[in-house]
């Protein structure tokens, strides 16, 4: 790639927009066009299945041979789809290669809808369609990474947001939804490339800098911070850049997370991928809260999977195309494992890790968020941090509160000997990450008598105390229903009066 070439890319992109429009190459109309069996066969990679379903789509369906399939595709053909762009000019951009009579895309093209607005992300080609070499300048496109980070961020309105380590933009092109300005960084000079593209594509002002991890926004801050780092858990070295980061372990994660709350302004936030070793004899939650400082700071990490040392490389490996039967791939896999055992990683933690700015000591929530949910988390993490902001400045015990509309009582019953049988009760949040708590019975009372222009907290334990004992309510019970109250606002199934 030369300058001249990032020059000419940017400068194509206002008729290539243009085209992609007219052809209406986005998102819903694939999904009207190839329905949702089109689709996954286009996800599995298999072309055949969507090349029948786009038979007699004309333009359109010349473009999603040429940028979807990859396909070979007549010149004449993919000159009449991507007009008023000349296939020469998209030759010389670096966006099609041609051979004779036939192009075929050089580029990634894809559609993204992103905020309910149609968008265009530029990456290079992966191996989904055909054999090809992952280069160490790679820059990847919207993959399952890269699709979690966005439903995981909020898009409340904001001032500044930080893209940190930008890859090919996508980040930065759903910040500038919801944001006045967004700066993006990147090392790779490939990846700057191809993010300008897709900001001019897409009509976006995005401020791109080039530079390792902090050093281009060094002595800035921002309103925002998102990021999605080279994560992989591995050796100190860098086979991809848009995944290794040349730490050893969970290095980069941790470098991305120390460092990013100098990078936040006064009630400042972050919203960031990270992934974590699990090693024996340690509590992970402890290894991550080690990473952030002492006072400033409220910390809300998600761990969504753990995954088994074997199975996080043989993943790792076929993400860079490798196949697992060839020897040379065997003897990476031996080296890497080899170096988890002496490291004594039993496995590899993967989730989210939302920071806020306070002017507190820091205070770290780590949890585990394993099951299955539907909402997007991107709207928990502010609402999460709101609750945590309440309960820092609050008695409990003084306050009174009202049960959230989605939550429900649950009772489980098996079948006993005598009957059913009652194994658990627990407080169930019906939306958001569907967070559930197991109570005793005094707890179900607690939360039943709880009512907006009814008793404090103190008052209904005192109560209770008194109809289950006679006796006036223990501090050990004071405390217990103080440490139940705080989980259930925490987790938004109580919420203040």
């Amino acid at each position: 790639m030369t300058a001249a070439r990032s020059s000419l890319l940017v400068e194509l992109c206002p008729d290539l927009r243009a085209a992609l429009i007219r052809c209406r190459f986005d998102a819903d109309t694939l999904e009207e066009l190839l329905g949702t069996d089109g689709l996954a066969a286009l996800s599995r990679s298999e072309a055949v299945p969507v090349r029948r379903l786009i038979t007699g789509a004309g333009d359109l369906g010349i473009l999603i041979r040429l940028f979807l399939l990859t396909d070979d595709c007549a010149v004449a053909d993919v000159a009449a789809a991507l007009h008023p762009v000349a296939v020469d000019d998209a030759v010389a951009a670096g966006l099609l290669e041609r051979t004779g009579d036939l192009v075929r895309a050089a580029l990634d093209l894809r559609p993204l809808q992103l905020q309910d607005t149609p968008q265009w992300i530029l990456s290079d080609l992966d191996d989904s369609m055909a054999p090809r070499d992952i280069t160490e300048d790679h820059v990847l496109g919207v993959g399952h990474a890269s699709l979690s980070l966005l439903q995981a961020t909020p898009t409340d309105p904001t001032g500044t947001v930080l893209d940190l380590g930008t890859g090919c933009g996508v980040q930065a092109l759903h910040a500038a939804g919801y944001a006045t300005s967004v700066t993006a960084t990147d090392v790779n000079p490939r990846a700057l490339w191809l993010a300008a593209a897709s900001a001019a594509l897409n009509e976006v002002d995005i401020e791109l800098v080039e530079g390792s991890w902090f050093e281009p926004v060094a002595g800035r801050t921002f309103d925002r911070v998102v990021a999605n780092p080279p994560f992989v858990v591995g050796l100190a070295r860098v086979a991809h850049a848009y995944r290794d980061s040349g730490l050893d372990l969970d290095g980069a994660s941790k470098l991305v997370v120390s460092g990013t709350p100098e990078l936040l302004a006064p009630n400042g936030s972050a919203a960031m991928l990270a992934s974590w070793v699990h090693i024996e004899g340690e509590d992970w939650r402890q290894r991550v809260a080690s990473w952030l400082p002492d006072y400033g700071i409220d910390a809300w990490v998600v761990q969504r999977d753990v995954a088994d040392p074997a199975l996080y490389v043989g993943t790792w490996q076929r993400d860079a195309g490798l196949d697992p039967r060839a020897e040379a791939a065997q003897a990476q896999a031996q080296e890497w494992l080899e170096h988890f055992a002496a490291a004594g990683v039993e496995g590899i933690g993967f989730g989210y890790v939302y920071l806020r700015r306070i002017d507190a000591p820091t205070e770290v929530l780590a949890e585990d968020l394993t099951h299955g949910f539907s909402d997007p988390l991107g709207a928990e993490a502010p609402a999460y941090f709101a609750r945590s902001a309440w309960l820092r400045e609050h008695d409990v015990l003084e306050a009174r509160f009202r049960v959230d509309a989605a939550t429900a009582l649950e009772r489980v019953f098996q079948p006993g000997a005598e009957g059913w049988n009652e194994v658990a009760t627990r407080l169930h949040r019906g939306n958001g990450p569907s967070w559930s708590h197991d109570v005793d019975e005094l707890g179900v009372a607690l939360v039943s008598g709880m009512r907006p222009d009814g008793l404090a907290l103190s008052e209904l334990v005192e109560l209770l105390a008194a109809a289950h004992t006679g006796e006036p309510a223990s501090d050990d019970l004071l405390a217990s229903a103080s440490e139940l109250v705080r989980a259930l606002v925490r987790h938004g199934l109580l919420t203040p009066a």
